[in-house]
């Protein structure tokens, strides 16, 4: 089992240099696979669109907590870190040209030397997505088109990349450089609906799926093994990511989500700005789940 933590966004403390240097730091220190950053471009400080993750449809971030650009977070994590994965969850793949994205994942991947992962979704908010000028009602479609062109783009070919699609055209486009893996960056597939698990057996390298559970959880993950095999892709290397929370797992636990396929557990730390409190609990868990060095 791989154990990711997410950095915790909801304690505002994502955009201080030294906090979550630290932070980092110390996951890498403790034997977490990886730190997940997530993404919003922007927060309307009006929105109609419903929050899928929670009951009253409002998400639990405040509308002027700081969230850094993810890249660039992962970027400088990188500087300050030397093995630990780094990874988005989730980069609202709307909200970015996959020209551009391809260059900046690549570049990231390329200086941290390989260690780079996205998970990608279509994103909820209305507003947002609006805002950075896309069509909200073609964003799945959208989507499946920019990781074809990421794909590309990321093949080393001597006369350049080219793709002719609804939304993006091109011919010969030479981007480097590419990531420091041959397969390029590895693209998870982030969501709670059955098209996002179409998308990760179709398209993905895994399915990070948000706010289920039970036979819901168990339908998505074999839809999207269903749709590998229908596509001709080996079900058997998807890899399934499963949240928690820091505070309260367990190895029983993890053996329980690893039995329903998990292969990472993404951990939601407390949301709090007291570092050393967020440090201990860190180490807490690495020592309970056996991660510690």
């Amino acid at each position: 089992m791989k154990y990711a933590v997410l950095a915790p966004v909801s304690a505002d403390t994502t955009a201080d240099p030294a906090w979550i240097g630290e932070f980092a730091l110390h996951a890498e220190a403790c034997g977490f696979e990886s730190v997940v950053v997530v993404e919003h471009t922007v927060v309307m400080s009006r929105y109609t669109s419903v929050y899928p993750y929670a009951d009253t449809g409002r998400m639990e971030l405040a509308d002027d907590c700081r969230i850094p650009d993810p890249l660039d977070l992962l970027a400088f994590l990188a500087a300050r870190t030397s093995t630990i994965g780094l990874a988005t969850g989730v980069l609202v793949l709307p909200n970015h040209h996959p020209v551009v994205l391809a260059k900046r994942a690549a570049t990231v991947d390329a200086l941290s030397g390989g260690r780079l992962r996205l998970c990608l979704g279509v994103g909820w908010m209305r507003e947002e997505i609006e805002a950075c000028g896309t069509d909200f009602a073609t964003r799945g479609r959208r989507a499946d088109e920019q990781i074809d062109v990421l794909r590309a783009l990321w093949t080393d070919t001597p006369e350049g990349a080219s793709h002719h699609g609804e939304f993006f055209h091109f011919d010969g486009a030479m981007s480097y450089p590419k990531p420091a893996r041959p397969g390029g960056v590895p693209l998870h597939i982030g969501g709670h609906s059955p098209a996002a698990a179409r998308r990760a057996g179709r398209r993905g390298d895994g399915l990070q799926p948000l706010g289920v559970a039970g036979a819901e959880l168990r339908g998505l993950v074999e839809l999207m093994r269903a749709e590998a095999a229908t596509a001709g892709r080996d079900p058997g290397r998807l890899e399934l990511t499963l949240g928690h929370a820091v505070g309260r797992i367990t190895k029983d636990k993890a053996q329980r989500m690893a039995a329903m396929g998990a292969t990472r557990l993404l951990l939601s730390p407390a949301p709090t700005a007291d570092l050393a409190e967020a440090k201990d609990e860190l180490s807490a868990c690495a020592r309970r789940v056996g991660i510690a060095a």
